[in-house]
């Protein structure tokens, strides 16, 4: 048992006051032979990444900012699901801890009242066609007591939703905690069976019109929460449904971020 009270995540752990980025220093650790549940969490990153190459920053000290190595024996194309997995774990937490009423906006977001509180990025690192490993690393707005004003439409913290500034340790505890149950739930299976139920409950857009934005072309349906493979369901105005994959699209609402 470690200080975050977790089984084998964060038995071995590094903090940075500053760093490029969490997700990059442990895919180094990695090279070197760190074990499974390696975590590296950081005060502030000046070179953090978000989805499709997007920076992500945020003023030092304020954000809760880790990644996790991870050497699951799985099929590539399972590995976008642990974003899935590491949602619902940030999820809980925060209901947890804050009483709040956050949920998962797919595929890589937690939000609370219609805005951003967290994102999501899982990297992954292959030879040949087997995975050589996993990093996940989460961004959580907990303490700011403001957000710039180009994002405070999309973007909110915990403590501007709590009034409260919150121990970011006690939150990395539960987040872990919780990612360890929900991860060796994913792991029986290697995909979301025994988790979709749980998801789809927290899921912010379920039986909601959202606009698909897919390269081949963008349409409208109502979410039908994820399937087994952790695709969203939508389901057309003529009641086909298509299950998006992560990999390919974004998902916005027609009304404000969600």
């Amino acid at each position: 048992m470690n200080g975050l009270g977790t089984k084998w995540i964060g038995i071995e752990r590094y903090h940075k006051k500053e760093t490029g980025s969490t997700n990059t220093d442990v895919r180094n650790l990695a090279g070197q032979g760190s074990p499974e549940g390696t975590l590296v969490s950081a005060d502030l990153q000046t070179a953090g990444k978000g989805r499709r190459g997007r920076s992500w920053k945020t003023e030092a000290g304020t954000a809760l900012m880790f990644s996790v190595l991870l050497k699951p024996d799985i099929s590539p194309d399972s590995a976008p699901q642990i974003t899935l997995t590491m949602a619902m774990a940030v999820t809980k937490a925060i209901r947890d801890i804050c009483g709040l009423d956050a949920r998962i906006k797919w595929p890589n977001d937690v939000v609370v009242n219609g805005k951003k509180v967290c994102g999501i990025l899982t990297e992954m690192d292959m030879s040949a066609d087997r995975i050589d490993h996993v990093i996940v690393g989460t961004g959580v707005n907990v303490n700011q007591t403001m957000i710039p004003e180009e994002l405070s439409q999309s973007a909110t913290s915990l403590y501007l939703e709590t009034g409260k500034q919150l121990d970011k340790e006690e939150l990395l505890g539960e987040i872990t905690r919780a990612f360890e149950e929900y991860y060796a739930c994913f792991l029986v299976s290697c995909d979301m069976t025994r988790l979709k139920e749980t998801y789809n409950g927290w899921l912010v857009s379920l039986n909601r019109e959202v606009k698909v934005l897919d390269p081949q072309g963008e349409f409208t349906g109502i979410s039908k929460g994820i399937n087994e493979k952790g695709e969203l369901l939508v389901e057309r105005s003529d009641k086909k449904t298509e299950a998006v994959y992560a990999g390919e699209v974004s998902v916005r609402g027609l009304y404000g971020y969600v």
